[in-house]
């Protein structure tokens, strides 16, 4: 039995070459305009988003915690004239540390200082 004419020669040649680029081209589409991704690629962005909630979270807590110290207004006003790559240095920093980390959060140093600016909402009698 002999094998049909477009697995022999040349025509297989072509066969093998057009299926390479096909795959390559469905791989690019898929990645680049799919919305396919990787393993990886989705456990960060899942850990960017709850660090995200996290903090979302976290920022009231914080700015009732920071009105509640003493000379909290001035304090207020003194972070109003840091920059603001330097804010969480500026806060307490047990405030602006998220849970399990030894370091102050500047997400959550800019949420915070964000709720510190807004005005506070009014209370119904």
């Amino acid at each position: 039995m002999q094998a049909p004419s477009i697995l022999q020669g040349e025509s297989l040649k072509r066969l093998l070459q057009g299926a390479v680029i096909g795959a390559l081209a469905t791989i690019v589409v898929g990645f680049y305009w799919g919305g396919w991704s990787l393993g990886s690629t989705a456990d960060k962005m899942a850990r960017e988003q709850s660090k995200l909630a996290v903090v979302a979270a976290l920022a009231p807590v914080c700015a009732d915690k920071f009105r509640a110290q003493p000379y909290a207004a001035a304090k207020t006003i003194a972070l109003s004239k840091v920059y603001p790559w330097r804010l969480a240095g500026e806060f307490p920093k047990e405030l602006v540390t998220l849970p399990s980390e030894t370091d102050p959060s500047s997400a959550l140093a800019d949420a915070c200082y964000a709720l510190l600016l807004a005005p506070k909402p009014a209370t119904v009698q």
